[in-house]
């Protein structure tokens, strides 16, 4: 089992899951986070700490395209170890419908 960070991330982007992952298996983009899914250790410890509850066990139902684009993702940007400032409009975003196909960006972000 691994876990994956799914589009409710989008433009949401907050960092609480980065600062308490054990094995630093997250990787930014620009507008979004992604986790390496064969870094992850499946401790579940991020799950909890993402307030807009983007990240998901991919042992749910349809994640299997959620664990391809976390790998695509984390193979092309840079990681991320430490807590950032989340943008300061997520809350607007949070919950949106349809991010992946009007928001969503394949920009790396800056990493650590």
């Amino acid at each position: 089992m691994t876990y994956v960070v799914t589009d409710n991330c989008i433009r949401c982007k907050y960092t609480d899951c980065v600062e308490v992952c054990p094995v630093d298996c997250f990787y930014e983009g620009e507008n979004m986070l992604v986790i390496h899914p064969d870094e992850c250790i499946d401790c579940g410890v991020c799950e909890p700490e993402c307030p807009a509850e983007a990240i998901k066990p991919d042992t749910e139902p349809d994640m299997e395209t959620w664990v391809e684009f976390n790998r695509k993702f984390s193979e092309a940007w840079p990681n991320l170890t430490t807590r950032r400032d989340h943008p300061e409009d997520a809350e607007k975003f949070d919950g949106m419908e349809g991010k992946l196909e009007t928001h969503f960006s394949e920009a790396p972000g800056e990493g650590d």
